[in-house]
């Protein structure tokens, strides 16, 4: 009697790789960690599952619709849908025991009920830092902040690429000056800029009843170009005495005058006015980072300060500054552009083939290998030779090494280099030599 077989599938939105991509994936984000920790950021691990009152503290809305909400027993809770949260719940609920300025570090996974397409998923890795203050927080640190974008991403090389800054601060008081007292229409009808072009972008705003004088100035300020600070001159010259937008302006003086300090090349940041990310959270700085030649892949970094990070949970004020990669969602749109080569990627250093009757002295030589912390595989299978070099090149391992009785007896190991074919003979320090990290 057959039993039935169920179809093997994953829930769409998932992402699940092959040891191959998962290789590379690891490898990303212990670049991202390695950079968060040498940036002195502490790291912290939250659950997975939060009470929903926790999730839900500041309202519900479009959140509460995307997030994975369930019962058990009498306790309702839900999937962290971000690491924001759960940092100002963590925050709050550990004030007594951290040092401020508290610098974080989180690499997790969250979850939301995202409608299916690409570049989107259901679950995905987030990687976060945060500078959490206590009261307040120097600005200087928003321009500590590119530097460690800039360090990630040159080591992790995926070609060039630019952080954007901009300053809330700064275009609330601009559109002050103009008596818009909600921008959030016309900021999103500018973010649309480089699609539609400047024609439409002024029909749109047309549509929204800004009058003509208003929407010269609008048109203006977006054209604003130069290197940063012929920038920074432009905006000086348009005489606005909004306190918010000079607040903006001195705030972003500050960070361009330190972000070389930290070691970020002009060539790879600059001031962009039309960026507005996260209009009901961010407060002051904010960052996209977009690579040059791929910019359809959307910013691969971004994040910004806020003023008051746990208000929902404590009377503690914590301002603080910070940015997040979505390296799933990253990954995912690196490999669609053929920007990661990863097939040459591979854990093992050696694979060694004991020939019949020798498995004994495979065992000890993998051992000692492992000991001096050289990857080392050991293929216990039977099988024809060629059968097993195959083995090793499937999966990219560069070296193999066969034991027969000639090598037990004398000690000496035939290397053998799986890309050029060619072989050497090793004593086993000289082996160890080689490989040792």
């Amino acid at each position: 009697m057959s039993k039935d077989i169920v179809r093997p599938a994953i829930l769409a939105g998932f992402m699940e790789l092959l040891p191959n991509e998962q290789i590379m994936f690891n490898r990303m984000k212990d670049t991202i960690r390695k950079n968060y920790e040498k940036f002195g950021f502490l790291p912290i691990d939250t659950p997975n599952i939060e009470r929903s009152e926790i999730l839900l503290a500041k309202g519900g809305g479009e959140t509460e619709q995307q997030m994975y909400r369930f019962e058990r027993g009498k306790t309702d809770m839900s999937l962290r849908f971000d690491l924001t949260v759960p940092l100002a719940r963590y925050v709050a609920q550990h004030y007594s025991e951290l040092e401020f300025p508290f610098r974080r570090y989180h690499i997790g996974k969250v979850y939301r009920g995202e409608r299916n397409q690409r570049g989107r998923f259901r679950e995905f890795y987030q990687c976060d830092i945060d500078i959490v203050g206590n009261n307040t927080i120097d600005i200087i640190n928003d321009a500590e902040i590119p530097s460690i974008i800039y360090s990630i991403f040159k080591e992790l090389d995926f070609g060039k690429f630019t952080i954007e800054i901009n300053n809330r601060r700064l275009l609330s008081g601009f559109f002050n000056s103009l008596g818009i007292e909600d921008p959030t229409y016309v900021l999103r009808a500018i973010d649309k800029v480089e699609k539609i072009g400047v024609e439409k972008l002024i029909g749109e705003l047309e549509k929204l009843d800004i009058p003509k004088d208003n929407i010269d100035k609008i048109i203006n300020f977006i054209n604003i170009e130069g290197s940063n600070n012929e920038i920074l001159e432009h905006l000086e010259q348009l005489e606005i005495e909004d306190s918010t937008f000079i607040q903006g302006l001195d705030e972003l003086k500050t960070i361009n005058k330190y972000i070389q300090l930290f070691g970020v090349p002009e060539s790879h940041y600059k001031i962009n006015v039309i960026i507005a990310r996260g209009l009901d959270y961010y407060t002051g700085t904010i960052y996209e980072t977009f690579l040059d030649d791929h910019r359809n892949i959307g910013s691969i970094c971004s994040g910004g300060r806020y003023d008051d990070l746990a208000s929902h949970y404590t009377t503690q004020k914590l301002p603080g500054v910070g940015i997040s990669i979505g390296l799933t969602r990253l990954f995912d749109q690196l490999v669609y552009e053929g920007l990661l080569n990863i097939e040459e990627k591979a854990l093992t250093d050696i694979l060694i083939i004991p020939m019949e009757g020798c498995t004994e002295e495979g065992v000890k030589l993998s051992k000692k290998l492992r000991d001096e912390d050289i990857g080392t595989h050991l293929h216990l299978e039977s099988g024809r030779m060629g059968r097993k070099f195959g083995y090793a090149d499937k999966l990219n391992i560069p070296y193999v090494v066969v034991i027969g009785e000639s090598e037990i007896e004398n000690e000496i190991y035939a290397l053998r280099d799986m890309k050029t074919g060619n072989q050497e003979e090793y004593t086993l320090a000289e082996l160890i030599d080689k490989f040792k990290k």
